[in-house]
């Protein structure tokens, strides 16, 4: 591949117009460099994989002030279900909101572009290679850009290309129906109908929200229609989206030479929910600023440990912790997380509900394992292991 092929050179190429993505994009073009982002669908922000639930302190980290069409609604409370138990939790503390992720994700992309970052939509990338210390990026179409780094923000199907097991299948059906709360979430547990996983409803309005599962093995188009066979009717399905999340943590390294991996390619979705606006989020903006940094020193790839040092000392050890809980949640059939649900006591959702951390939810999550009854059926279901993960949350 000669010189003449090439389109345009860039300091960066941003493969994958994701929050993670265009985050990295905005840093980077905010500090002077020529970057391009390639987005393979047609528009930004979609398809709407994600739910699009989030705190507005996570939004503030992220230096977004969303516009008032980007929030479909404000959560006052969430409803936890097993098969044959449930608990409310009031969740006004946590500021937590639903937001609108095309219109989210092209608010990023207009600071993005606005710092000087262009973006390309119907833009498939077919080819990454290094030549001579410059990458040459092709798309679907013949076209060539060159570039000096390669920021890798194309989600799950990097993980997949790697090799990554673990991935589960899940979908999202936008749904009309009366049974949809305004200001309330559903999660809803079945260990046989959502193994390693759990169902959803999130409201964007009155009678309107987002239906979703996951679940290790499942069939999402039938699962979700069961579910809302079991809700009853009325209910219109306006829209289905599936969609693969990975739940195993983060995936190390978070670069190879100029190659730097970012968001859910990189494994930062949350272990217990698969969410990560604000994670991989924060990565695409570390990324970018390390990424800066090596540009304007010359080139020099040592400051790209900045950026996966900065992501593991703020994340590391929550998403360490959420693994632990996730392997226990693994291993609870309904008779147990009915047990457990029931066990857990009004001081406790009010604690939680009062001081409780929406993007670091790991100790509300410890508050709920830590009832006697728990703790007394966690050794009988799980014996060595379980005293093994108690040993390794205390050196978190």
């Amino acid at each position: 591949m000669t010189s003449a092929l090439i389109a345009d050179y860039y300091d960066a190429i941003v493969g994958g117009g994701s929050v993670s993505g265009l985050m990295a994009a905005r840093e980077m073009s905010s500090r002077g460099l020529k970057v391009l982002v390639l987005e393979e669908d047609h528009e930004i922000g979609t398809p709407e994989h994600c739910g699009g639930v989030v705190s507005q302190k996570a939004l503030e980290g992220l230096g977004i002030i969303p516009r008032l069409k980007t929030v479909d609604n404000e959560i006052k409370s969430a409803i936890i279900r097993s098969r044959n138990s449930s608990f409310d939790m009031n969740s006004e503390n946590q500021r937590v909101i639903v937001i609108d992720r095309r219109s989210f994700d092209k608010e990023i992309a207009l600071q993005a572009q606005k710092n000087g970052a262009e973006i390309n939509t119907r833009s498939t990338i077919v080819s990454v290679s290094l030549e001579e210390n410059q990458f040459k990026i092709k798309i679907q179409g013949g076209k060539v850009f060159g570039s000096k780094f390669f920021v890798d923000a194309r989600g799950v199907g990097t993980l997949v290309n790697k090799g990554k097991r673990n991935i589960i299948p899940s979908g999202q059906f936008e749904v009309y129906a009366p049974w949809i709360m305004k200001d309330t979430i559903e999660v809803i547990f079945d260990s046989d109908l959502y193994p390693g996983f759990f169902a959803w409803i999130i409201p964007t309005g009155e009678g309107k929200g987002k239906v979703g599962v996951a679940g290790k093995n499942i069939n999402p188009n039938l699962s979700i229609e069961k579910f809302l066979e079991s809700r009853g009717k009325p209910y219109s399905i306006i829209r289905k989206i599936y969609a693969p999340i990975w739940i195993s943590g983060y995936v190390k390294p978070f670069f190879n030479g100029r190659t730097v991996v970012v968001g859910d390619a990189a494994g930062q979705t949350k272990p217990t929910t698969a969410g990560g606006i604000y994670t991989g989020g924060m990565g695409g903006i570390y990324a970018g600023r390390a990424i800066s940094e090596s540009i304007l020193d010359g080139g020099d790839t040592l400051n790209l440990d900045q950026y996966e040092n900065n992501w593991l000392t703020r994340f590391g050890n929550e998403f360490d912790r959420l693994l632990l809980f996730r392997r226990i949640l693994e291993r609870l059939d309904n008779k147990a997380l009915d047990k457990i649900f029931s066990d857990i006591s009004k001081n406790t959702l009010e604690k939680i509900s009062s001081t409780g951390d929406f993007d670091f939810h790991s100790s509300a999550l410890k508050r709920f394992m830590n009832t006697r009854m728990t703790i007394n059926l966690m050794r009988t279901l799980m014996g060595n292991e379980y005293r093994k993960i108690v040993k390794d949350l205390s050196k978190i």
